[in-house]
């Protein structure tokens, strides 16, 4: 059964189990499962890669298929799906499993393809595909947002958002969060306001990278530089990056120091830290001590000259540095 994205919202998904939401609109697609089924399914919410499912599917299979009494309802997530899962996925419709209900994503799916032939002509399950947005539905979204907030904002600032986020709906949404956070404390934005508080889209992986290291997440931050490909024209910003965020843990430390309270800390520091990112500073407060933080801004001081005078090795010696910096040890204190 083919059903439009627009339809999604009014559609009653209580009488499918099985949806196929395919096409490069990952954040549309990511918005509707927030938006429409999380709310109903909010216990047993389980995700899987196709390859992991693959690779363990007797264990899948018995996750599915023994149900114990106080059990809920499984609602399932299967990214990055292929051909591959579908006859998997036609065993559990043969079998009419109660209590349980699949999204599969996959990306482009060409008419051809066996798993989406299967769900436009099945009766039991949906079939939706997400186009890329055009500037027209990306404003449409912006301006309801705003408007559900009764909170007014020009044309010009609309603009300013999608361009920022490149049109990445995913990148737009978490800028509206921060622009939405900062009205609490002003009901009024202006241009030069929403130019302070959002970001190019480029900041994304490289703010996640640093991150990610200074927590020492090793294998998040490998998979960072794996998936980015960040080029030398980009080390400096990385540099400086790491700079701004040291900078404002050293700020943070001193001010526990007077404080003990850390969530009036962060709630009082300026720049104002946004919700979303409190999180992470707390474990990278815990991470290092003030002197650490002070010996580390010097070594990031130091690896930007080093940098400069080498550039045609940047790259192999900033990676040094960031894998250097997983494994050593700290004192926070």
């Amino acid at each position: 059964m083919i059903i439009k994205s627009y339809e999604l919202e009014t559609f009653k998904i209580q009488n499918i189990d099985y949806f196929l939401f395919y096409g490069p609109n990952t954040g549309l697609i990511e918005e509707i499962i927030n938006k429409v089924f999380k709310p109903i399914f909010t216990k047993n919410i389980i995700n899987y890669d196709e390859g992991e499912l693959l690779d363990n599917i007797h264990s899948f299979k018995e996750m599915v298929f023994n149900k114990s009494f106080f059990d809920d309802k499984k609602f399932i997530i299967i990214n990055r799906a292929s051909n591959k899962i579908l006859n998997i996925i036609q065993e559990l419709i043969d079998s009419k499993i109660t209590d349980l209900k699949i999204i599969i994503k996959a990306g482009t799916l060409e008419k051809k393809s066996k798993l989406r032939d299967y769900f436009e002509k099945h009766k039991s399950t949906v079939i939706t595909a997400f186009y890329e947005d055009n500037y027209r539905s990306l404003q449409s979204m912006v301006q309801k947002i705003f408007k559900e907030k009764k909170i007014n904002i020009s044309n010009e600032i609309i603009n300013l958002i999608i361009e920022r986020s490149k049109g990445n709906r995913i990148n737009i949404t978490n800028e509206i969060q921060k622009i939405l956070s900062y009205t609490k404390s002003n009901n009024k934005i202006n241009l030069e306001d929403v130019l302070k508080l959002t970001n190019l889209v480029e900041n994304y992986s490289i703010s996640e990278l640093v991150d990610q290291n200074l927590v020492k997440n090793k294998k998040r931050t490998i998979n960072i530089l794996n998936e980015n490909n960040l080029n030398s024209d980009e080390n400096i910003l990385i540099i400086r990056t790491f700079l701004n965020k040291l900078k404002r843990l050293k700020k943070i430390k001193i001010d526990l120091n007077k404080n003990k309270n850390i969530d009036q800390v962060l709630s009082s520091s300026r720049p104002l830290i946004f919700w979303k990112d409190k999180d992470i500073i707390k474990q990278q407060l815990n991470k290092y001590s003030l002197s650490d933080i002070k010996l580390l801004i010097h070594k990031v001081n130091n690896l930007e000259l080093i940098i400069k005078k080498n550039n045609q090795i940047s790259d192999q010696i900033l990676n040094n540095f960031i894998l250097e910096n997983l494994i050593s040890t700290n004192n926070a204190i």
